[in-house]
């Protein structure tokens, strides 16, 4: 009985040890209160993380880590430029009808957040700002009158909005890879909502 219970502790202690994460420039360390990891699957385009959360916001504030895993080349060129979606909310049953999401993509040798928004099915983008890997954005999407305020570390773009109420009513939008392709390897995103 005693040689049981030895092996009992034993296999405990060892399957609760935890290996330290090597910190790097590419993979820094980031605080843990309220963050969540996103993770794409290789060949994916949808998060595993991806509830159906309905939600009633004047605005949508949170700061995001992407690491060296949002690094990629597409199989096809010119999908290098398509936009991937970070993290937002829609404006009613359908975000392809009307929304707003924080966009990213790795292009010209850089991480590039974009607003990205659907109104009345009509899509529309704009580059916000480029940021270092490894670096935290601080990123909100506010609901001003009949434009989506969209901003990274303090830099602002409006783009078009359906709606002049000054709350969306919707469900969250989650990390997505893509346009056409898939993501090429696993792809992992911190954000902690503020």
């Amino acid at each position: 009985m005693r040689l049981i219970f030895s092996f009992f502790i034993a296999g405990f202690l060892i399957l609760s040890c935890k290996k330290e994460k090597t910190v790097t420039p590419e993979n820094p360390p980031v605080p843990s209160d309220s963050i969540v990891t996103y993770t794409i699957r290789q060949g994916q385009h949808y998060c595993d993380q991806n509830a159906f959360v309905l939600k009633s916001v004047g605005e949508l504030k949170f700061k995001v880590w992407f690491d060296s895993s949002c690094i990629y080349t597409t199989t096809i060129p010119a999908n290098q430029y398509d936009i991937n979606k970070l993290y937002g909310i829609s404006e009613g049953l359908n975000h392809q009808v009307n929304s707003a999401r924080i966009g990213w993509r790795w292009s010209d040798d850089s991480l590039r957040l974009f607003g990205y928004v659907y109104k009345d099915s009509i899509r529309y983008s704009q580059e916000i700002s480029a940021i270092a890997i490894g670096a935290p954005a601080d990123c909100s999407i506010r609901m001003n009158g009949n434009q989506y305020d969209c901003g990274v570390n303090g830099i602002h773009v409006f783009l078009p909005r359906s709606s002049s109420d000054s709350v969306a009513n919707g469900y969250l939008l989650y990390p997505y890879f893509g346009g056409d392709e898939t993501a090429p390897h696993l792809i992992t995103i911190k954000i902690k909502n503020l």
